[in-house]
């Protein structure tokens, strides 16, 4: 990248339950982190994607950048969830300027909402293992209403979105530049509030994506049915304050419970890929989000699915002052800051 051609974008992660900025610059050092921080958002304010206060939500973003003094106004943010399907399917070999025009008739036998309502866009991925006639490329259709009320609410915060990626890719992308893995097969977990993105890496190609309406919310709900209290209260209890309204075994039998049941949903995504490459084993869980964290839920993972599992850090390759950052924060908010950095090393001009 030339020196003073700026093209660089803030990643700005926007989910249910906080919202995380991030910058990355390419200077003399190569790829370095200039910013990063992140804010809570009241629960409900944004569920299952749907941004329920706009108002709130603009708000609290502009107050992170004023914060963290973050100057940039072009961004990158994500969408996921049931309003986005992601489908690697086949298509007869063509120019990619002829499947532009043809991907819409391609597209309705995928799709399950009205061909009318949603943003179409494509990804390439090569010829087909099964046909040399044939490529293969993921399909990704998000609602229309959706991308437009990121897109308003970016606005509204005095923003200019440049980019609207997929959770999964910006997971991916970031795993790209930290980590080699050419010969292995990688699942790649992000554990959110209130959604968990999966992706499926056969060597370095993604082959299975899915997005699970489960995270961290539900240890928070399960508290709340139990001791009657607010979910903001429950989120302190889950971090082991105010001891005196659970005891800390009602607590870890909360905790199990939960994890047992992502392990479930995690173990059916995993078997569907196996159905299709019944030789293939996957070998490494890479882990994000605020649920990833967990001890407990990392030990039952590798247990049920006899796969290394390690979390992600989403910094390994970036240049860090350590005038800036404190070394410990850094750490410990790496698994949440992955897909937020996964959007930062996006540039203006990307596809």
């Amino acid at each position: 990248m030339l020196f003073g051609k700026k093209n660089h974008l803030v990643g700005l992660d926007i989910g249910s339950r906080s919202i995380k900025a991030g910058e990355i610059v390419e200077g003399k050092r190569g790829l370095t982190l200039k910013k990063f921080g992140m804010i809570d958002i009241p629960p409900g304010t944004i569920e299952d994607g749907v941004i329920n206060d706009p108002e709130s939500v603009s708000d609290a973003i502009r107050q992170l950048f004023k914060t963290y003094n973050i100057k940039e106004q072009n961004v990158a943010v994500s969408i996921g969830g049931y309003s986005v399907i992601v489908k690697k399917i086949n298509v007869q070999n063509m120019p990619e300027e002829q499947l532009q025009e043809t991907i819409q008739f391609e597209a309705e036998q995928y799709i399950p909402f009205d061909i009318s309502d949603v943003n179409l866009d494509f990804q390439i991925l090569g010829e087909s293992e099964h046909n040399p006639n044939q490529m293969s490329l993921f399909l990704v259709a998000a609602k229309k209403e959706m991308v437009n009320d990121y897109i308003n609410l970016v606005n509204l915060a005095g923003l200019n979105p440049c980019i609207i990626d997929v959770e999964a890719f910006a997971l991916q992308n970031i795993f790209e530049l930290n980590y080699d893995a050419q010969e292995e097969n990688i699942a790649l977990i992000d554990i959110g509030a209130s959604k968990t993105s999966l992706n499926i890496l056969r060597g370095m190609t993604s082959v299975f994506m899915r997005d699970v309406a489960l995270g961290c919310l539900q240890i928070n709900q399960k508290i709340v049915s139990l001791v009657g209290c607010s979910l903001e209260e429950a989120e302190q209890l889950k971090q082991g304050e105010q001891q005196d309204k659970i005891s800390s075994e009602d607590l870890k039998n909360i905790i199990s419970t939960v994890v047992s049941d992502w392990c479930t949903e995690i173990r059916r995504a995993l078997d569907f890929f196996y159905s299709t490459y019944p030789e293939d084993q996957i070998t490494r869980i890479v882990l994000s989000g605020g649920g990833a964290n967990i001890g407990e839920f990392r030990q039952l993972l590798g247990a049920e699915t006899s796969a290394h599992v390690e979390i992600i850090n989403p910094f390994q390759s970036l240049a860090i002052d350590d005038d800036a950052f404190d070394a410990a924060y850094i750490q410990q908010i790496a698994p949440q800051a992955t897909i937020c950095m996964g959007l930062a090393i996006r540039k203006v001009d990307d596809k």
